[in-house]
């Protein structure tokens, strides 16, 4: 890893079009990032989350980059920039570089069809099985075990980690990333019931994943029964999410773990599901939402919204409602004592009502 001075990783940032000023020793050296509770001597951490923030007058690392408000903390030297957890993506990059795949060339152990098209400087390993009429771009890497169906296109600089399956027919743009054991265009849910059984429906149609799409581990993306399976350019998921068919996700998305979407679902760009969360099929969810983790979205939601809760809600009513839940074994005891009170005035109030009987036989 190479090792930078402050002001020398400032100006890569800069360049990267984010501007950092420094406080503190410009000289001062860096040689790997770390979290603010791990990090040593020598090493850059940052600041971006609030809860952190007492972190600052504990931490052993020599320099952090903090937002341009961030309180003075700490013995360190601050690196204030307006985003700091973007800022650190590019000093990772910077100090640690990205991964180096290794060096396959075409493996004489891959079994790669005569019909299969094959960019130039591909680096496929062995065990990989690439059926007739695909098409691969240049700079390819697929590592051992996976298998790329008849008819798949795939653009330029893909990487397919261990064992990922693409189906026959799908299309994948360029520099996408498909993590481990991932499974692109298997038919998804598609029977109809005649007669008390399930009839399976043909999943003629197919998956489109775009340009700098990344799928993380075991995530499982369903062709369309007809038309396509869309993940729009940009987008990003982590492990363990299941798409159904005919969904469409827009551009630059962010699904974490476990999200679950039904078919024919129409997602927007730039949405973001937090871990768990379930969507019905053939609802609309519209641009820039934000969906809180392990909620459940059951009918359309328009754009610009911040939801939360089963069924999703807007978040202040789903906080709202939370509180009030929270508060329901008080409220029932307030509600049995209010009702004991009631019953106790209730009967002061018949027995006042009552006649006595001796004043009626002493006015004769």
């Amino acid at each position: 890893m190479p090792e930078l001075t402050l002001s020398e990783l400032v100006g890569i940032l800069a360049e990267k079009g984010m501007p950092c000023g420094i406080e503190g020793d410009p000289s001062v050296v860096v040689r790997a990032v770390n979290t603010l509770a791990d990090a040593v001597e020598g090493e850059l951490s940052f600041l971006a989350n609030p809860k952190y923030r007492k972190q600052l007058t504990t931490t052993r690392a020599s320099a952090v980059l903090v937002s341009n408000n961030a309180p003075p903390n700490g013995r360190c030297v601050k690196l204030r920039c307006q985003n700091p957890y973007a800022a650190v993506a590019f000093a990772v990059d910077a100090i640690h570089g990205r991964r180096q795949h290794p060096q396959w060339g075409l493996s004489d152990a891959a079994d790669i069809s005569p019909k299969a098209s094959i960019g130039p400087g591909a680096n496929i390993a062995a065990g990989v099985s690439i059926e007739a009429d695909v098409v691969i771009g240049a700079k390819a890497t697929i590592y051992p075990g996976c298998y790329v169906g008849k008819g798949v296109t795939i653009g330029d600089e893909v990487t397919l980690f261990a064992n990922a399956v693409i189906y026959d027919g799908s299309k994948l743009g360029h520099r996408v990333t498909i993590h481990a054991g991932t499974v692109i265009g298997q038919d998804g849910v598609g029977y109809a019931p005649v007669d008390g059984k399930w009839i399976k429906i043909p999943q003629a149609g197919h998956v489109e994943l775009g340009d700098d799409v990344e799928i993380g581990a075991l995530c499982a993306i369903d062709r369309a029964t007809l038309g396509v399976t869309r993940i729009g350019r940009g987008t990003k998921f982590s492990n363990l999410i299941a798409i159904g068919h005919g969904t469409k996700i827009g551009e630059d998305c962010m699904m974490v773990a476990q999200v679950g979407i039904a078919g024919s679902v129409d997602v927007g760009n730039h949405v973001v599901m937090g871990g768990q969360v379930g969507v019905a099929g053939h609802v609309t969810i519209g641009d820039r939402t934000q969906v809180a983790g392990r909620s459940g979205v059951l009918a359309d939601i328009p754009a610009d919204q911040k939801i939360m809760g089963l069924p999703a809600v807007p978040s202040g009513d789903a906080r709202r409602q939370l509180i009030l839940v929270q508060r329901l074994p008080a409220m029932r005891l307030q509600i049995r004592q209010m009702q004991a009170e009631i019953d106790r005035l209730t009967q002061l109030v018949e027995g006042e009502k009552r006649p006595s009987g001796g004043s009626s036989a002493s006015s004769r």
